[in-house]
């Protein structure tokens, strides 16, 4: 029966989302049950394209991509993939209508990794913004809003600056292993070799205002959506303050972490703030 099939596709794509991050499948948790499987079959989607380009070395990376997008137009369009993965990011996708430009614009910019110099310019770090992480978050908010057309639109300006803080946060987060083992720098105009304390502290100041606009959005998304994604912007929030208080030297040199005890209290004095509506 394709209802068993897809019932173990979604559970494949829970899966890849609770072994590759600890906070997003906290978050997921803390939304309505009912968006549970579809938010990790966005999260798997994203997931699998990123490992294309991030790890896979030894193979040819722009061969898997393409061979990836083809399989993904080709369950959208036929409503089946024998990739669980896709079969159930399919489904997602056909029934909250999520737009196809939106996937094709985050294909986009997973090719754009595949090329050390694709993000030189200003121009070239907002396209990779939005395609890596801005539309990510316009996929999550056609399920958080449940077709809600209306409140999509009112909503989607917040949610593609909450996605893109969440991004540039990974970014200096990840600096050392995209500098120093991939070669990467998502920062235009940044020489890696002069950073320091003064140009970290411009990132910051760009980051700190895209937060403030997700926030606006989070306190006016559907209840059912509204904690899961409180609790993943109060843990991306704290990585920030974390990040802000390291040294650029430091930053360069090894991985800005949460541990799993701290990312707990954390989760309980966000319950504590929902449950008494002060978010």
């Amino acid at each position: 029966m394709k209802a068993l099939f897809d019932k173990v596709s979604f559970r494949a794509s829970a899966m890849v989302t609770k072994k590759y991050s600890t906070s997003f499948s906290m978050g997921i948790l803390f939304l309505d049950r009912a968006l549970h499987k579809h938010i990790y079959a966005i999260y798997g989607f994203v997931r699998f394209a990123d490992e294309i380009v991030d790890s896979f070395h030894e193979y040819d990376k722009k061969a898997l991509l393409d061979d990836f997008r083809e399989q993904t137009w080709r369950a959208i369009d036929q409503g089946i993939s024998l990739n669980p993965i896709l079969n159930s990011f399919q489904h997602t996708v056909n029934e909250f209508n999520i737009d196809r430009e939106l996937i094709e614009t985050f294909l986009f910019s997973m090719e754009m990794d595949l090329d050390l110099s694709a993000v030189s310019t200003e121009e070239e770090y907002e396209k990779y913004i939005l395609g890596s992480a801005e539309v990510v978050g316009l996929m999550c908010l056609k399920v958080f809003c449940y077709g809600d057309q209306q409140s999509y639109d009112h909503l989607r300006w917040n949610a593609m600056k909450l996605g893109s803080a969440f991004q540039k946060i990974n970014f200096l987060r990840d600096l050392n292993a995209d500098y120093n083992q991939l070669g990467r720098v998502y920062f235009p105009g940044v020489d890696m070799t002069v950073f320091n304390d003064s140009v970290k502290a411009e990132i910051e100041e760009d980051i700190e205002k895209d937060f403030k606009a997700g926030y606006e959005g989070i306190i006016q998304l559907p209840k059912q959506a509204r904690f899961g994604v409180y609790v993943a912007y109060v843990y991306y929030y704290r990585l920030f303050m974390k990040i802000k208080a390291t040294p650029s030297n430091t930053i360069l040199s090894k991985r800005v972490r949460i541990p799993n005890h701290n990312k707990y209290r954390l989760l309980v004095s966000s319950y504590l703030r929902h449950s008494f509506n002060i978010l």
